[in-house]
């Protein structure tokens, strides 16, 4: 890790003295490989979000399939995580969550106007405000955003008929009447018993006297389908503090919509040139600021965050604040405009900072302070000398997602061959751990570089176009570019990591 330009004497990275680094173990792991065990393609995790109280968790895969997880260790332990806060219960148990639910949020679909198959592959999924115990999110694939709300609903059974056995008429059975012995006629009643019925010849009709519910199940129903306003693949979805408007961005357009209204959205950036052919940037990433409904930002290909304010005009094309780092005199190469897309930018808890992730590091801005990032972490430098095998093999075009703590002192995202790496972002902290997606996360760190480490890419194959190449990091560890840690979502009030490798979903806590 090295600081930023600080720009002469402004705000840097959050202040205060450093926290120890934290020591991170494992907590759980669901879809866990047995060793050999080929992943399906459709298995593989695509998007991974925590809800604001942290008590839920999503993912979506590249099936379409959104898969839902709850709290547990708070509520079989009594009392909710804020009633234990307020009670300065002493917190020692480390999170854990179960299996709630999934459903199947997108289906492949072909556009026929553009001869264009559709995958179903989940990008984004954004938790909304709950209401009346259910649960409300957004999930997006290339092209469609639905709104869904997941709740339980009740099972009723009957359980007493109002039926009098003495008489013939019993057409249901009930819990007061034997029909093991007796065969069923197709029309429900029994053929040693004549109905009795009145003059005109309708038997008189019996209606359940008592309805329990006995269970409940948990339904997902789609409340909304978005479609039909991006021309290109949606990169970003992200709810307003508002409560009631979201924006999806695709690499040209950011839309506006309000989620009642699923046919009519407002376009409030366009990035596209009238020609084609002058297009230099694209759009990567879009966020809402987390208190300011008014504000939000959008990351770019070349680099570069542009902070806007809805209020100054319908159309946002021009920004407020624009941030980017200056090149350095000489460096240019081939890779540099590559290398420097930003992949993801995530706010932090406060709105002050800015968390960028572009192939090479990890950079927080400061919102008032646009003469450059006031931290830049390296995340995996040694991979510089092999940018060509990268750019062979497309892997220097994968976009690694990134996080902040909710306290704002550490940030994280992955890298190569399934590991993930935590920064503190204090300023004069050295915290720079690297973690790996395994029941040990704290082994690579141990290793020595004689002894290369038996990474997870040997048990695990994800299918990957190009060569296979595996090589050693600056710890002498092994990394191999066909496993990747891409998604990670950090825990919004406790530090508590859930990230993906391949098709395993594992949860870190410290």
């Amino acid at each position: 890790m090295n600081g930023g330009d600080d720009g002469g004497g402004a705000a840097a990275a959050p202040t205060g003295p450093p926290p120890p680094p934290l020591e991170w173990k494992f907590s759980q792991v669901f879809g866990e490989r047995t060793a050999g065990e080929e992943v399906q393609e459709v298995d593989i995790i695509s998007a991974i979000e925590f809800d604001k109280t942290g008590d839920h968790l999503a993912t979506g895969d590249r099936g379409g399939r959104v898969v839902l997880f709850e709290r547990t260790d708070t509520k079989d332990h009594g009392g909710s995580r804020r009633d234990l806060e307020r009670m300065d219960y002493p917190i020692s148990r480390h999170p854990e969550f179960r299996y709630k639910t999934e459903f199947q949020s997108h289906e492949p679909e072909f556009d026929y106007l553009k001869s264009l198959e559709i995958e179903e592959k989940i990008n984004k999924i954004r938790w909304c405000q709950t209401a009346n115990g259910a649960l409300f999110l957004l999930s997006t694939n290339d092209k469609t955003i639905k709104f869904w709300k997941v709740q339980e609903k009740k099972v009723k059974k009957i359980s007493e008929m109002n039926v009098d056995p003495s008489k013939g008429n019993g057409g249901v059975a009930s819990s007061s009447i034997s029909s093991a012995a007796r065969p069923y006629l197709a029309n429900g009643g029994y053929p040693d018993k004549p109905y009795n019925c009145p003059q005109g010849g309708i038997p008189s009709l019996r209606l359940p006297v008592v309805v329990t519910s006995h269970e409940t199940s948990l339904v997902a129903r789609c409340r909304r389908v978005y479609a039909h306003a991006h021309d290109y693949h949606i990169n970003s979805i992200s709810n307003n503090s508002d409560g009631e408007t979201f924006i999806s961005a695709d690499d040209l357009r950011i839309n506006l919509w309000n989620l009642e209204i699923s046919n009519q959205s407002f376009n409030i950036v366009d990035v596209k040139p009238a020609n084609m052919e002058d297009l230099t940037e694209v759009i990567t990433s879009a966020e809402f600021h987390p208190s300011h409904c008014n504000m939000l930002a959008y990351s770019s290909s070349k680099g570069s965050i542009r902070l806007i304010d809805l209020r100054q005009s319908a159309l946002c094309d021009s920004h407020s604040k624009l941030f980017e780092e200056q090149e350095a005199p000489g460096s240019r190469s081939f890779f540099t405009e590559i290398i420097a897309s930003i992949s993801d930018i995530k706010f932090g808890k406060d709105g002050r900072y800015i968390l960028s992730r572009d192939y090479m590091t990890l950079k927080l801005w400061d919102i008032n302070m646009d003469s450059g990032p006031v931290s830049t972490f390296q995340v995996h430098e040694y991979l510089r000398p092999k940018l060509c095998d990268l750019y062979e093999n497309d892997s220097i075009f994968d976009k690694f997602e990134c996080c902040l703590s909710g306290d704002g002192l550490r940030v994280a995202t992955g890298s190569y061959s399934n590991i993930f790496r935590v920064f503190g972002c204090v300023a004069g902290s050295t915290e720079a751990t690297t973690l790996e997606a395994s029941k040990n996360p704290m082994r690579r760190q141990v290793q020595t570089p004689s002894r290369p480490s038996r990474s997870l890419s040997s048990i695990t194959r994800v299918v990957r176009r190009g060569a296979e190449s595996p090589g050693v990091d600056g710890n002498g560890n092994s990394f191999d570019f066909t496993t990747k840690l891409l998604h990670l979502a950090w825990h919004p009030t406790e530090n508590s990591i859930a990230c993906a490798a391949a098709n395993s979903l594992y949860m870190y806590y410290a």
